[in-house]
């Protein structure tokens, strides 16, 4: 059985530059077989592991961007088992880390998700919409199939809910940048630092920061704070204009934005 927070020990530890890339991509968008060129892309340009959504048709913590992705996906057919066979071929290359939201983990049961997760190669999961204080259950699942529940922290998290997240993470910790939902913004808010710190303070795992970043300078500057960078909003964008091409082309850019 492959340990998925092995792989991703693994790949905030050798990637080489200040910071791990962590692109985002919409499992099933535009389409199926284009979303794992999509993360093929990802993977031959730099990324050092990959988040891969399962649309849902109410993704509370995601911008108009990806939710757009999303529903078009739901729209075309595209079931969570077309997105665990996306993982399956993407993990090959890449430790794959799961985005899906509580309704589709819960409904069938957290063992069975995170069993059929594991057969698919996955890494670990988050599960944005699931409170810390209700994870328990899966988090045990996740542990014995090997996967990383890896939890999210906010601006707004107080410290000692942070110091519980911090002791129960597996993976990394994601810290979200901004309170709401995702998207490109123009600026990075000024109070991020403090946030960095207030995670790094609660945990001895990678920091990675995602939301809200979409330039290569905003990650070069999240580089210098964090262990880890996640984009998605822009690179979103860029499957359903250009495809995998334009996808590759800037996760270079932002790889090389981290050295």
């Amino acid at each position: 059985m492959t340990d998925g927070p092995e792989r991703i020990a693994a790949a905030f530890a050798s990637h080489g530059r200040r910071a791990a890339l962590m692109p985002y991509l919409m499992g099933g968008f535009p389409d199926v077989q284009t979303s794992l060129r999509v993360g093929v892309a990802c993977a031959e340009a730099g990324a050092d592991l990959v988040e891969l959504g399962i649309p849902f048709s109410d993704p509370l913590a995601d911008g108009p961007v990806i939710h757009a992705a999303g529903t078009h996906a739901l729209a075309a057919g595209v079931t969570p088992g077309d997105v665990l066979g996306v993982c399956e071929e993407l993990s090959e290359r890449i430790p794959v880390v799961l985005m899906v939201y509580a309704n589709l983990v819960l409904t069938g049961g957290a063992e069975a998700f995170v069993q059929r997760a594991a057969a698919a190669g996955a890494a670990g999961l988050i599960v944005p919409d699931l409170p810390h204080d209700e994870a328990g259950e899966l988090r045990a699942a996740c542990d014995r199939h090997c996967l990383a529940l890896v939890p999210l922290v906010a601006p707004t998290t107080t410290p000692e809910r942070i110091g519980d997240v911090g002791g129960d993470a597996r993976g990394f910790v994601y810290t979200v940048s901004v309170t709401g939902t995702t998207g490109e913004r123009n600026e990075l808010p000024p109070e991020l630092e403090r946030t960095v710190d207030r995670v790094r303070a609660a945990t001895r795992l990678p920091v990675a920061v995602g939301f809200g970043i979409a330039s290569a300078e905003q990650a070069s500057r999240v580089a210098d704070l964090a262990d880890g960078v996640i984009v998605g909003s822009r690179l979103v964008r860029a499957a359903g204009e250009g495809g995998p091409r334009a996808v590759g082309e800037a996760v270079a850019e932002l790889s090389a934005a981290l050295r």
